[in-house]
């Protein structure tokens, strides 16, 4: 038996973990067993919270502050639980490798990608610099850096949230570990890169002999990518099957509902959703009446954008990026307008853009009918008072100091909203119940909350001044299938109670096709087609968003693997060469 234990990549035996709180002890995992063969690719989906994480990091030995450990975690017959700490820094990235959930925290500001890249060389024996930079740059190529060789001396912060995702994937692959944990690899990621990551990993598998421990909530990822699937639920088990049988006939109730909760591309908008399409036809109308009347718009679009440039220039003004290029688009008042496209296309930076917090290099951009490029001082402040902005990546965004109500209310006082104290706590509670959170959590600090939570507040947040205009970056990202299904719905009832215009920023279509009017698709910072939700995402005309569309996954294992062979033969996708130690 013993032997058999010692194969195995990882072995977990009765784990659990209990973290002591102020609130009191959380058992965030229960007698959670699970095995990875050789290999293999293992998926653990779940709600958010659910501890599918923390299992992952347990492999590794990184648990939270103040959390007790029990039971068994074998990492290649090691336990990682009663290992000193020599031994765990060995296992670390040279056994097994993690691919962080978030990014931007796990990238240094202050230090170069390349450098980053190459500590972990540096650290397990890579002694020649050349040797090391040289991997670095075909690890970049690998998971689709544009211009590795020139990008490797980038810091993080000149990169899209997607491409510090696909840094952070090349940094775990590297050293071509024998165990990959993969905590939510694409989460960031457009579908056409998703697809070229997936296929990477699968790579590592086949051609290097890689197990893998994929946490996801994508589950088309799961479809495509995983051999088994194991399901928790509140630090539980309550599910393990091969991933054809889990899909087609799902044993457990929360299985079957976590299913059902998947969205699928060419669902269309949910019942109750129909009224809102009107808006856009109203839009369409108005402006058609406001040209032929010399001008007067009977209604002024809350968002006007026209032949906008936003260029980026280095701290010496040397090596200008046109990251946005011609862009024109309106949103009309109490209409989503739905933007897609690769990351790096310019998508988060009209956002920002939008909410004042990107300079304008040429080009129109009035937000309320006023001339952004003209607001200073206390008129942009009431202005931006009046929109509110969920932020891509909320464990960035949020005060790790400040607790939970405290980031909630922040918006309140900066803006000096009536009522004090009481009444702006009172709020804060409102929108965590409105988000599917319990009040317990507003004296909880972002760092005891999981991904897709953190996520939830930073909708509330953006809720909190009862703005006229959101603009959410990705507001869903991080979010399980489950509680995705529920803030869609919550945001789609919001939207339709409080009236407010959106911009809607996601890389999900199928998300896109449930809220937004019309959809507008980036291509390198241009917009390359803008039109009704329906006709662009199901006839579409630029060659880009069918290529894009294409490459959404399907929670179908039998139909994603017959999708992938053809897109295979279509774009074979090459791993670099292994490099020699």
């Amino acid at each position: 038996m013993s032997t058999t234990q010692k194969a195995l990549p990882i072995k977990i035996d009765q784990l659990t973990l209990d973290i002591d709180t102020p609130q009191g002890t959380v058992h965030a995992v229960s007698g959670v067993s699970l095995e990875l063969r050789p290999r293999e690719i293992l998926a653990v989906v779940g709600e958010s919270g659910s501890g599918k994480t923390l299992t992952a990091r347990a492999v590794l030995g990184l648990l939270p502050p103040r959390t007790t450990a029990g039971g068994a975690v074998l990492l290649s017959g090691k336990n990682v639980l009663t290992a000193d700490a020599k031994s765990l820094r060995a296992m670390r990235g040279g056994e097994a490798a993690m691919i962080f959930q978030e990014p931007s925290t796990a990238l240094n500001p202050v230090f170069r990608v390349g450098w980053q890249l190459e500590e972990g060389l540096r650290a397990h024996g890579m002694k020649s610099k050349a040797e090391r930079r040289r991997v670095a740059i075909d690890m970049l190529r690998a998971v689709g850096i544009p211009e590795p060789e020139v990008r490797v001396d980038h810091y993080p912060h000149q990169f899209s949230g997607g491409q510090k995702q696909r840094i952070v994937i090349a940094m775990a692959l590297a050293l071509r570990p024998s165990v990959i944990i993969a905590d939510e690899p694409t989460t960031a990621l457009d579908v056409t890169v998703q697809a070229e990551i997936l296929q990477l990993l699968r790579e590592c598998r086949d051609n290097f002999g890689a197990s893998i421990l994929l946490i996801t909530h994508n589950m088309g990822v799961v479809a495509d990518l995983a051999d088994r699937v194991a399901v928790m639920y509140r630090g539980d088990l309550v599910e393990e099957a091969p991933v054809d049988e889990l899909f087609r006939a799902p044993r457990e109730l929360y299985t079957q509902e976590l299913l059902a909760a998947v969205p699928r591309l060419g669902s269309g908008r949910q019942a109750g959703q129909s009224t809102v399409v009107t808006v856009a036809e109203e839009l369409e109308q108005s402006q058609s009446t406001s040209t032929s009347s010399d001008g007067a718009a009977s209604e002024t679009p809350t968002v006007q954008v026209k032949d906008l440039d936003i260029v980026y220039r280095s701290g010496f003004g040397k090596d200008p990026v046109r990251a946005v290029r011609s862009v024109s688009l309106d949103i009309a008042p109490g209409e989503v307008v739905g933007l897609v496209g690769e990351s790096g296309s310019g998508k988060s930076t009209i956002g920002r853009a939008i909410g004042g917090l990107e300079p304008i290099a040429a080009g129109t951009l009035k937000v309320f009918g006023e001339d952004l490029r003209k607001l200073r001082g206390r008129r942009l402040r009431e202005l931006r008072r009046r929109v509110g902005f969920v932020f891509q990546d909320p464990a960035a965004s949020f005060n790790s100091f400040m607790t939970v109500e405290e980031c909630i209310t922040e918006p309140m006082g900066i803006h000096r909203l009536p009522g004090g104290k009481s009444a702006h706590q009172r709020r804060a509670l409102e929108l965590l119940d409105a988000v599917e959170l319990p009040e317990s959590y507003a004296q909880r600090y972002p760092f005891e909350l999981s991904g897709g939570q953190r996520q939830r507040v930073g909708l509330a947040r953006a809720l909190a001044l009862s703005p006229e205009l959101v603009i959410a970056d990705e507001p869903t990202s991080a979010l399980d299938v489950s509680v995705q299904a529920k803030v869609l719905d919550i945001f789609a009832a919001l939207q339709r109670e409080l009236g407010f215009a959106s911009l809607f920023i996601s890389h999900d279509l199928a998300v896109v096709e449930m809220l937004a009017d019309r959809v507008g698709v980036l291509c390198k910072g241009e917009l390359v087609e803008l039109g009704p939700t329906e006709s662009v995402l199901h006839s579409p005309k630029d060659p880009y968003t069918q290529r894009l569309i294409a490459a959404v996954p399907v929670p179908d294992p039998a139909v994603q693997r017959k999708r992938r062979e053809q897109q295979l033969l279509e774009n074979p996708i090459l791993m670099p060469e292994e490099h020699s130690n």
